[in-house]
Parts: C-alpha cells; structure tokens; sequence
C-alpha cells in the first residue's frame, strides 16, 4: 500500500515527529510512505483546504491508497477532505477511532490533530494510531456479528457522496486556481502523483498549471 502524509503550515514542525513513526509502522509492513506536506516553515504555505485538493488528487489517480493528513485541531482537514469524491476520511484522535474506523468505515483518510492534546507522549499515541490503522484486515466489523450491515452502510455512503458530488475534474476546475496551482507546487506532492498516477485526465489538468 502507497500512503501520502500531509500536513499544513501552522503544524510543519511536527512533520518530522509523525513522519517518523508512519515510517516505523508503515514501513515495517512493507508499505510505501511519501512526505508530501510541509516538511518545515521553509516550504511553500500549504493550509488544510490544499490538502483537500491534495487528497482528491493523489487518491482519485491512485498514485496512493491511504492518506494520512492533519491541521491543528484535525477538524478543518478532515472537512476539507471529505468535500471531495473518492475521499472518505475519518477523524483520528486515539487508537481506538484509528481501529474503528479501519473495521467499520474502512476508509482511505484519515485527519489528525496535530496540536490540540499533542504534548507528552504525543508520538507514542501518534504511532499506536498507525498500528491500529495498518495492522490487519480492514472491514471486518466491530462488534464482529455487525459485519454485514456496516459493510452495506458503508457501501451506501459511499454511493451517497457519488451521487452528491461533483465529478472531480469538474470540482477542481470550479475552484480559484491559485488553490490548484498551490496545492500541486510541492516538489515531494508532484513525485509522489506523476511517478505513480494512473489517470491521463487527473495528469493533462495538474500539468496544465506547472
């Protein structure tokens, strides 16, 4: 599994922290980590509505599977992010929503608070999340005899956002474009999409503003 993390400007210092323990996790389950965000307050001003369009992008071209994002509280990223098709993010703030999540909703997002409640011991409950998130099958229900109908909820809302949303290409063109061109100017962003997108379309509509 490919998993993009991503965080916006007032949380770049904690990149590093999270970055390492995805590593940990991640990596040591043989999955593929890319650091997309801001690294530090050096790089360009990404805020949570960038990585909406992020998100949208890197997981509707499948250039990746799974995103990790975060902002402050984890609020404003986790809106920003479910406001796209094909993004289905939960809020994450303990390892016991990281497991629900993953057995329940089996989505493909998941949005941290990087600075409300982020002090001591921050990264130990940063990568028991990862563990909960990334260890095992997803989907399997919890209470385990509810399998069957979160499944089949799932399954609806996801038809429900289909059915709510814009197509994706139409969204993206509806925005202001300095949101667009922002969101894709980051060297790590644009790696991680071109070297593994599978959409001509989703590639065409991000080179058109390089």
């Amino acid at each position: 599994m490919k998993i993009a993390l991503m965080n916006e400007f007032s949380q770049a210092s904690k990149n590093a922290v999270v970055l390492q323990q995805l590593n940990d996790v991640a990596g040591g389950l043989g999955h593929d980590v890319f650091n997309v965000g801001m690294q530090d307050d050096n790089d360009h001003r990404l805020t949570y509505i960038h990585l909406g369009i992020m998100a949208a992008l890197l997981l509707n071209s499948k250039a990746v599977d799974f995103v990790v994002a975060g902002c402050g509280t984890g609020q404003g990223a986790l809106m920003s992010l479910n406001a796209y098709p094909g993004v289905n993010c939960g809020y994450c703030i303990d390892p016991a929503d990281a497991y629900l999540f993953a057995q329940i909703n089996n989505g493909n997002a998941l949005s941290l608070a990087f600075a409300k409640g982020f002090g001591w011991g921050a990264e130990l409950n940063v990568r028991y999340i990862f563990e909960k998130a990334f260890t095992g099958e997803t989907g399997q229900g919890y209470p385990p005899e509810r399998k069957e109908s979160q499944v089949t909820n799932a399954g609806i809302l996801n038809n429900v956002k289909a059915a709510t949303t814009k197509p994706l290409l139409d969204g993206l063109k509806a925005l202001d474009p300095e949101l667009v061109k922002t969101a894709v100017s980051g060297e790590r962003f644009q790696t991680c999409f071109f070297d593994h997108c599978q959409d001509a379309e989703l590639a065409a509509f991000v080179r058109s503003f390089l």
